[in-house]
């Protein structure tokens, strides 16, 4: 039975259990401090000690250098199962989404569930403490809704849950299967399980989902191809959805342009500025193939730009403009999107590497603005405004990597932002704390316990 004690620390706030992380290297923003003694309790840094020689008594070590927990700002996690298949010969985005709605199309709550909590773990694995999940896999093969309508999304929640990190669960709308010269096109194949029938019912639905603890409820737009402004109503759906994180995939292939200057007489992102989209909650993902005017709309307006160098890769999409949408105004944030790896350390320097590639210049961002964007403003675009720093009153959540892998060891300790960015990858992420809890030690998964085995098994069954 709880005492006055009990009742106490609930008046005042102060947790029953505080506990000390010793740091051997911090990144605290600017540079790499040794010695950093950090005190958490209830799931937040309460104290950060610097000048700390040697680990206090009773003390948690970390060896290496410690940074803020990575933010995954932009997944489909169904979509891990298509790693390595859609490598074979070769196509273009058009026909790698062929494939993937083969995917889609056999995944349940329950075998949906596997398959997250296994690819959420990786994650863990990989130094990220918060996904934003773009979610639209909705309903039934056929398109009917499940008893629970949200049973897929609330199977994602868990998932994170079980895999020990934090969630943005980003709903989305998804009711057209394609923009054409003629207007939308119906859902077909596949695709009927992503449709709610009206912006209404979409609606009705992401209304019921809840949050709390590790998870966000956020909301998405899938696209300009999907969702139609004059039937389905960008504006209410603003309004719906004010104050919350919204996401939308935007001018991710030419063809998508195309198609809504020919339909509407404007490009995707001036179609959604008219109808009040953007804001600082808002995250426009990849933003691939903008014009001048469009940049300016998204850095005036304060919104986020989520980019995933690898998938663009993969897929061929091309080379987003970063480094003007920076200079705009629009934070920058990453994500690893299909999955083709994850790596949030590979998805920061792909993208100063594409800007060398693309200019013949070194230098576009420095080594501290691209943990930046794999940390601090990934988070502030999930909702997490409070997360991504080592800070007191931060999220306990932060990652720590090897600094004597074959990787990672000679460069000294205070380059350890330059060497996590330009040479580390996942594999020398040794430990994972999300809200003072360790959920990675020494390379393992606390929660899961053979995560290569889970993803086996998870992804067989997602196959079919």
């Amino acid at each position: 039975m709880r005492g006055r004690g009990d009742r106490a620390r609930r008046r005042t706030g102060r947790s029953r259990v505080q506990l000390t992380y010793w740091l051997e290297h911090a990144w605290l923003g600017t540079h790499v401090e040794p010695g950093v003694a950090l005190t958490v309790a209830d799931e937040r840094i309460t104290e950060v000690r610097t000048g700390v020689g040697a680990p206090p008594p009773g003390a948690t070590v970390l060896r290496g250098l410690t940074l803020p927990g990575l933010a995954n700002a932009h997944s489909h996690a169904f979509h891990r199962a298509l790693r390595g298949t859609v490598q074979v010969g070769t196509g273009t985005f058009w026909t790698w989404r062929e494939i993937m709605y083969g995917v889609a199309q056999q995944l349940t709550p329950d075998s949906y569930f596997d398959l997250a909590r296994a690819v959420y773990a990786e994650m863990a694995l990989a130094g990220i403490t918060a996904v934003g999940e773009f979610h639209y896999l909705h309903h039934q093969q056929d398109g009917t809704p499940y008893d629970n309508p949200n049973a897929m999304g609330e199977a994602l929640i868990a998932a994170a849950a079980a895999a020990g990190i934090r969630i943005t669960l980003l709903d989305t709308m998804y009711l057209h299967g394609g923009l054409g010269r003629d207007g939308h096109k119906p859902l077909t194949g596949p695709q009927v399980r992503f449709g709610d029938g009206s912006a209404e019912r979409w609606y009705e639905r992401w209304s019921q989902l809840k949050g709390g603890g590790h998870a966000v409820i956020g909301a998405a737009l899938h696209s300009v191809r999907a969702v139609s402004a004059a039937a389905d109503g960008y504006a209410a759906f603003a309004r719906w959805t004010d104050g919350v994180p919204t996401h939308i995939h935007l001018s991710e292939q030419p063809a998508e342009n195309e198609a809504c200057l020919a339909a509407y007489g404007r490009t995707p992102a001036r179609l959604l500025a008219d109808a009040g989209f953007w804001k600082p909650t808002a995250t426009a993902v990849h933003a691939t193939h903008l014009t001048g005017e469009d940049i300016g709309l998204l850095g005036r307006s304060g919104s986020t730009v989520c980019m995933c160098p690898t998938t663009e890769r993969d897929l061929a999409d091309g080379i987003g403009p970063a480094p003007r949408l920076r200079a705009a105004g629009s934070p920058l944030s990453l994500g690893s999107d299909s999955h083709a790896v994850i790596d949030l350390f590979e998805e920061a320097r792909a993208m100063e590497l594409n800007e060398r590639l693309r200019t013949r210049a070194r230098g576009h961002w420095t080594a501290a603005q691209l943990l930046r964007a794999a940390s601090e403003d990934g988070h502030a675009s999930l909702g997490r405004p409070d997360a991504g720093r080592l800070e007191q009153g931060a999220l306990a959540d932060f990652t720590t990597i090897a600094l004597d892998s074959v990787r990672t060891a000679g460069p000294v300790p205070r380059l350890g932002a330059e060497t996590a960015v330009f040479a580390a990858t996942g594999a020398d992420v040794t430990h994972t704390v999300v809200g003072g809890r360790q959920i990675v030690r020494d390379g393992h998964h606390l929660l899961v316990e053979d995560v290569p085995a889970a993803l086996t098994a998870a992804i067989a069954a997602a196959r079919g």
